[in-house]
């Protein structure tokens, strides 16, 4: 049986990490600076971290420039898989990303202006490296749509079919981000991270609203993510990724222990 994965997420600004909350911007005062990215990451990788996530969430060229210098700081002193997404808009920038250090690269924004991205992407580097963020919000009892930019710009799209089309033009896995939850610690949007599971055939990750441990199994069992991805629990002190792997183990969740 394949072990579940358990990510910390670090959202960058400007070099730094930071956390807001229902996906608050830096202009509008709701970010709180967190710390310094590779300090972060390699404490999580001592912890038992499976993968880690960079989400740069300048997004300019400078910001770009700064990205590339985490990522490769980071992959100097840290042995897990490296993700990072943000500003990503060409295979030129994918490959800048990955030769810096990075295993994967996530599109969002990006990749709903033009899907063939995921293709280019796909056919040049591997499935395996490319991964689909999809920011979705509830906006009816049955329907969650698709938000671009940082969840600001509404899309028309439903959640589950844009993950769909997102695999059938060459994702290896979708990031599932709930905009209702990011930040709140109120849990996973279990339906949603559920419906989009069982319609694709790649690994899931389920991302926004951890706030307890039983949180992130809940995501696991029912809403069948194959990865939780968590920032405030870890940032914060209010759990260590080996903790939240005891609990899911405990759980009957097959994770991999230290």
């Amino acid at each position: 049986m394949l072990t579940k994965r358990v990510i910390p997420c670090l959202d960058v600004h400007d070099g730094r990490v930071t956390r807001g909350v229902q996906f608050g911007r830096a202009e509008e005062g709701g970010l709180k600076n967190v710390g310094d990215p590779v300090e972060l990451a390699l404490r999580y990788n001592k912890q038992g971290a499976d993968e880690m996530v960079f989400f740069d969430i300048t997004a300019s060229a400078h910001g770009r420039a700064t990205m590339v210098d985490v990522i490769r700081r980071t992959a100097e002193c840290c042995f897990m898989p490296l993700t990072v997404g943000g500003g990503i808009r060409t295979p030129e920038d994918m490959h800048a990303m990955l030769c810096a250090g990075a295993d994967k690269v996530s599109i969002n924004s990006s990749a709903l202006a033009t899907p063939d991205l995921i293709t280019a992407g796909a056919d040049r580097f591997g499935s395996q490296c490319i991964v689909v963020s999809i920011d979705a919000k509830k906006v009816a009892p049955d329907r969650w749509e698709v938000f671009s930019h940082g969840g600001r710009k509404p899309t028309g799209l439903c959640a589950v079919e844009w993950a769909v089309r997102a695999c059938a033009l060459g994702a290896g896995e979708i990031v599932l981000n709930s905009i209702d939850a990011d930040g709140t610690k109120a849990g996973y949007d279990l339906v949603i991270t559920r419906k989009i599971s069982e319609e694709v055939g790649v690994p899931v990750v389920a991302s926004g609203g951890a706030g307890r441990l039983e949180h992130l199994a809940e995501v696991l069992l029912e809403g069948k993510a194959d990865a939780v991805l968590a920032a405030s629990i870890f940032h914060f002190g209010q759990h260590t990724v080996a903790e939240v792997k005891e609990h899911l183990a405990a759980r009957g969740i097959p994770v991999r222990l230290l």
